[in-house]
């Protein structure tokens, strides 16, 4: 067993070199900062002309480095170098880890040649201590791809709807020291019916009979709760002794996104000690039911995706996502939108948002960066999901595995089969619009009603009007993979999984109250859209997407409903984008003021939908007015619901009504309602009180007299 010794630094070159304090036997050192960096043909550099932070992407460089991510073709190498030292120690373990780096990437220490890693989106370990000097500064050098350069058989993250590809070291990078036995991986299996902690521990060594302490403390309080020693007493195929073992957990406190308590698990080899933070938590969908349990208990999924891999290409992104404070008032901002969840769309994010999902209580589809399926060979996949679990499964956030986006192919099934039950939390899979493989997995709906105005180049607002032909019916959402699959179009039926509706709209407009690639022609249609102000737009936008929310909501056709999208690019100037979100200042994360307005109390745990969709309406005539109240909550709702028409502000109309809705009920309340007797524009409105916030429904009602 070689063994590398280094010089002891003093405590303050220990903290100028981002070695953070570890546990007894094992220490970290952040490679985080700023690295030298070059731009080459694929040869190693001479000259190291810029700086760029690590994590990062490389077009923060300064000086700037030249057409960075820009052409699709580009295969340049962008080579990050800088130097450290490390503390003097017996060191067995002297493991470099890259969190995250994109396209393809090459090591070197001291010149020579650590390893390469050509997966994209999870980490590669690097064992450097045959090429460290003792007691000197050592040099490496990490070589980051461009996408181009990537062979074709692996996943990179290809986006129909971006345009740069820009490299990156975008995680983490840190060495970790220890002896051995090293713990090299821990999986936290939470049962929480016989309230129990399943713990399946990799431990690094020479030989099986180990034993292991382990203690289990309140992350936040650091209170003890459970303690004891286990043996690591069988060996794995690939040399690693497993401690596999059971920690009495009873009376612990349960993770949701409304109190979300973690714990931490120490363990410890003598050489070596390892923590982990977990929650005990349960999720899974009722494949009879067709909901989500959290905890064993049905649970409505509101919530919206984030798309970070566009968000890499938006001019405004500067360095935001790595930013200390940023990350965490995203996701507060999420959760006062009344959402509980996000799907991380075609990418994931650094491993440090992850962090802040499990800290703040924020749930995640967890989706793997595929859209269209090319050469890909699902042995790599596999093994780009094995390393994706290992890195992801101790997350109380992370309740869905998400193998791919809106593709149907035989591929993604054959890879997270052969890996999916290396989860011992059996967290379900979801697999885009491809067949699902078991019927509690998931399956992903993009029912874009508003797209039809769209794909038909001779499509005319119906005679009914639009709001009638899309929401006048009770509808099975769709664009999903029954509709994908032939087996199930020739039987006329569905696949009987659980939906999640994790995409709709087809209404976007960027930042700026411009419309999209994909939507210029359904503005201009409904609207006459090209004669409206931005704000008149965004308003349309912000109502509209309230009334596509509580629709699918109201009808309880889905187990969860993700607005698309929460976080992504706006490219309002050519070339344009197909999509964008609703922020108006991205630095400060202030919403645009029409969407927080109207789209919030769309999304309130206890919701409203008036089920009014006509054209006009006959003055002096009564109509009905049914009203849905949507409980999502377990307990029931009790208050004051009011119906009010409106002109110009003014109450001309009110009813009032006590109602209860029981809890996970939709209810629905007919209100009879005669209108006024002469022409003119209203606005019917409902409204409740729900812990002090006022949630609403509203209904534009034109009165013309009939021909």
């Amino acid at each position: 067993m070689k063994r590398i010794f280094f010089r002891i630094l003093f405590c303050g070159a220990i903290v100028l070199y981002g070695c953070r304090p570890a546990a007894p036997g094992r220490q970290v050192i952040s490679l985080n900062g700023e690295w030298q960096v070059a731009k080459t043909g694929g040869e190693l550099p001479v000259t190291y002309p810029s700086v760029a932070s690590v994590p990062g992407l490389v077009d923060l460089a300064a000086p700037a480095l030249d057409t960075v991510g820009t052409v699709y073709r580009d295969s340049s190498w962008y080579w990050h170098k800088r130097t450290f030292e490390l503390p003097g120690n017996d060191f067995d373990i002297v493991r470099l880890k890259i969190f995250k780096a994109r396209y393809h990437t090459k090591v070197y220490v001291n010149g020579q040649f650590a390893g390469e890693n050509d997966y994209c989106f999870t980490p590669s370990y690097y064992d450097i201590g045959t090429f460290l000097k003792p007691g000197q500064p050592n040099e490496i050098l990490i070589g980051i791809g461009s996408k181009a350069e990537l062979p074709n058989d692996i996943p990179n993250g290809n986006d129909f709807e971006k345009i740069k590809y820009i490299p990156g070291i975008y995680d983490n990078v840190e060495i970790m020291l220890s002896g051995r036995p090293f713990i090299d991986n821990i999986q936290c299996a939470p049962d929480i019916v016989n309230e129990k902690l399943r713990v399946v521990a990799e431990v690094e060594t020479d030989r099986a009979g180990g034993t292991l302490s382990y203690s289990v403390l309140e992350r936040a309080s650091g209170r003890k709760v459970a303690g004891g020693s286990a043996k690591a007493d069988s060996m794995t195929s690939g040399g690693y002794a497993v401690a596999d073992f059971i920690v009495d957990m009873k009376g612990a406190q349960l993770w949701t996104p409304e109190s979300p308590f973690l714990y931490e698990l120490v363990l410890n080899t003598g050489a070596d000690e390892k923590r982990v933070r977990f929650g005990m938590r349960s999720f899974r969908f009722d494949p009879d039911r067709k909901v989500a349990l959290l905890n064993e208990k049905p649970y409505y999924l509101r919530g919206t995706n984030i798309c970070i891999y566009r968000f890499f290409e938006d001019p405004d992104r500067g360095a935001l996502p790595w930013d200390g404070q940023w990350p965490v008032t995203l996701h507060e901002r999420f959760k006062d939108m009344h959402w509980d969840m996000a799907r991380y769309c075609i990418g994931f994010p650094p491993e440090r948002w992850y962090d802040i999902c499990d800290s703040i209580g924020f749930m995640v589809q967890d989706e793997f960066p595929v859209w269209g399926i090319y050469n890909f060979q699902s042995s790599r996949v596999a093994e780009e999901y094995r390393r994706w679990m290992r890195e992801r499964w101790n997350h109380p956030s992370v309740v869905i595995w998400d193998a791919q986006n809106e593709t149907v192919t035989p591929v993604t099934a054959d890879a997270f089969r052969q890996v999916r039950d290396l989860d011992l939390s059996n967290r379900p899979w979801e697999n885009g619009w491809a067949e699902p493989d078991r019927e509690t997995d998931a399956v992903e709906s993009h029912p874009y009603l508003f797209s039809r105005f769209l794909h038909d180049r001779n499509a005319t607002e119906p005679e009914e009007g639009y709001r009638k032909a899309l929401f006048g019916t009770v509808q099975r959402p769709f664009n999903d993979a029954s509709g994908f699959s032939e087996t199930m179009r020739k039987a006329g039926t569905f696949f009987p999984n659980p939906l999640i509706i994790n995409e709709y709209g087809w209404i976007w407009l960027n930042r700026n109250g411009s419309t999209t690639t994909l939507t210029d022609r359904v503005y201009e249609l409904l609207w006459n859209g090209s004669q409206l102000t931005p704000q008149e737009r965004l308003h349309i936008y912000a109502r509209h997407l309230a009334m596509l929310t509580e629709y699918w909501r109201a009808h309880r056709q889905a187990a969860g409903v993700l607005h698309f999208c929460g976080l992504a690019y706006s490219r309002s100037e050519e070339p344009r984008g197909q999509t964008s979100d609703h922020w108006i200042d991205i630095r400060n994360l202030t919403f645009e003021p029409e969407f927080y307005k109207y789209v919030k109390p769309a999304f309130a745990p206890v919701g409203l939908m008036i089920d009014l969709w006509e054209k006009a309406y006959v003055p002096s005539t009564t109509v009905t007015a049914p009203v849905h109240i949507v409980n999502d909550l377990a307990t029931p709702f009790e208050g004051e619901l009011t119906l009010e028409l409106l002109r110009d502000g003014q109450a001309v109309t009110t009813i009032r009504r006590t109602v209860k809705a029981e809890g996970y009920a939709v209810e629905i309340i007919p209100f009879e309602i005669t209108l006024p007797d002469g022409p003119g524009n209203y606005l019917l409105k409902a409204a409740i009180l729900l812990d002090g916030e006022e949630v609403f429904s509203l209904r534009d009602i034109e009165l013309i007299h009939s021909n």
